[in-house]
């Protein structure tokens, strides 16, 4: 097994970055996905931003310094790639991001990849309702079981800051459920 550093050469040598690239897809394909699912809800959807992160990835790893871990830079990659299908589909739509996530947690039941019962649905609106970043680190340290470092390396935001949103993040997910 190659050290990371290891494997971000040959990520980034020419040579090697095809077969190194099929190796990180077959590694994290599927953490990325339900990373990326939980933020945009839709299979189809999730498939096509978690494409389009992997282009991504393919095409600035070169550019990556390691000044983080590899997985918290393509989950940064991720995260944003999300964010921005979601931004994209409510101008499209000329409605909010919020109400974007509402529809589309509205529409689970339809999913054919969903097999959640009503306690999910209601806790998929509960979390579609909170604003983005106290989203974000919910569906990361509550779903992902990621450490507060991670995430903050990730988000690039104080694990004190963190904290405080992911206490509120859980405060306002359990109002919503009481009074749903």
């Amino acid at each position: 097994m190659k050290t990371e550093k290891e494997f971000i050469a040959s990520l980034q040598n020419q040579k090697t970055r095809e077969l190194a690239f099929r190796d990180l897809v077959k590694e994290y394909k599927e953490r990325l996905y339900w990373h990326i699912r939980k933020i945009v809800i839709d299979h189809a959807d999730t498939d096509d931003v978690l494409q389009n992160t992997f282009i991504k990835i393919f095409r600035n790893i070169e550019n990556f310094k390691g000044d983080s871990k590899l997985y918290s830079w393509m989950y940064r990659i991720a995260t944003n790639e999300a964010i921005t299908f979601i931004n994209k589909r409510a101008k499209t739509q000329q409605i909010s991001s919020e109400e974007i996530k509402t529809t589309m947690v509205n529409n689970l039941k339809a999913d054919d990849y969903f097999d959640g019962d009503e306690a999910q649905i209601k806790l998929q609106k509960a979390i579609a309702s909170l604003p983005e970043k106290q989203q974000l680190v919910f569906n990361m340290k509550y779903f992902d079981d990621m450490k507060y470092q991670e995430i903050s390396d990730i988000l690039e935001t104080s694990v004190g800051a963190l904290k405080a949103s992911y206490h509120i993040a859980v405060k306002k997910i359990e109002t919503f459920i009481l009074e749903h």
